[in-house]
C-alpha cells in the first residue's frame, strides 16, 4: 500500500468532503431545527448518527491499523481539559444549533447564520490559541492520564471494547424507538 500525497490527496480530500457534506444533508443533520429537537428530546436524528458513526469508524479505524495501513496517534486523556471543552462544545452547539462539520454543510447549502456562527468558531479558535499557554500550565495538568486508550483503562481487548458499543447503541435505538411509539 502506498500513501497518497500531492494532488491526488487534495481531488480526494474534495471528493470526501463533498460526500461527507452531501451525506450531512441527506441524515439531515445540518438543519438547524433537527440539531435543535435533539436537544428539546423531541429528535434523536443526531444521538443515530453520532453512534453509528462512531462504532462503524472505530470498527474501520481499528480494521486498518490492524492490516499494517494506519497507525494510532493516541493523545493524552487530560480529563478537565475534555471535562470543559466537551461543555463548552456543548453550550456553543446549543446556542449555534450546529457542530462544526455540521455547520459547514449547512454553509455549503446556503445558510447565512451558519457562516456568521462560523465566523464565531473562528475567534474561539482564536482565543484558545492566545490563552493556550496559560490552559497548558493550569488547565491540562489536572487529571491528566498521559496517552491511554480504552482498553488499557477496562483491561479489556478492542474487539470486546466494541462489542460493547455496539450493545450500547444498539439499546440506546431500541429505547428510543420505544419511546417514539408511545408518542405517537
Amino acid at each position: 500500500m502506498f500513501p497518497v500525497t500531492g494532488t491526488a490527496a487534495l481531488v480526494l480530500a474534495v471528493v470526501f468532503g463533498a460526500a461527507f457534506g452531501f451525506l450531512l444533508h441527506r441524515g439531515r443533520v445540518a438543519d438547524y431545527n433537527t440539531i435543535v429537537r435533539q436537544f428539546l428530546f423531541q429528535d434523536f436524528t443526531v444521538l443515530k448518527i453520532m453512534l453509528t458513526a462512531i462504532i462503524v469508524g472505530g470498527v474501520g479505524v481499528f480494521a486498518l491499523v490492524q492490516a499494517g495501513h494506519a497507525q494510532f496517534h493516541i493523545k493524552p486523556a487530560d480529563l478537565l481539559a475534555i471535562t470543559l471543552g466537551a461543555a463548552l462544545f456543548g453550550v456553543g452547539m446549543v446556542l449555534y444549533g450546529y457542530c462544526p462539520g455540521t455547520a459547514l454543510a449547512a454553509i455549503g447549502g446556503g445558510s447565512l447564520h451558519a457562516l456568521v456562527g462560523a465566523l464565531g468558531m473562528l475567534l474561539g479558535g482564536i482565543l484558545y490559541a492566545l490563552s493556550f499557554d496559560w490552559v497548558s500550565a493550569n488547565i491540562l495538568p489536572v487529571g491528566a492520564m498521559g496517552k491511554v486508550q480504552l482498553t488499557q483503562v477496562f483491561g479489556l481487548g478492542a474487539p470486546a471494547i466494541f462489542i460493547a458499543l455496539i450493545a450500547i447503541a444498539l439499546g440506546f435505538f431500541a429505547i428510543l424507538e420505544m419511546t417514539a411509539r408511545r408518542r405517537a
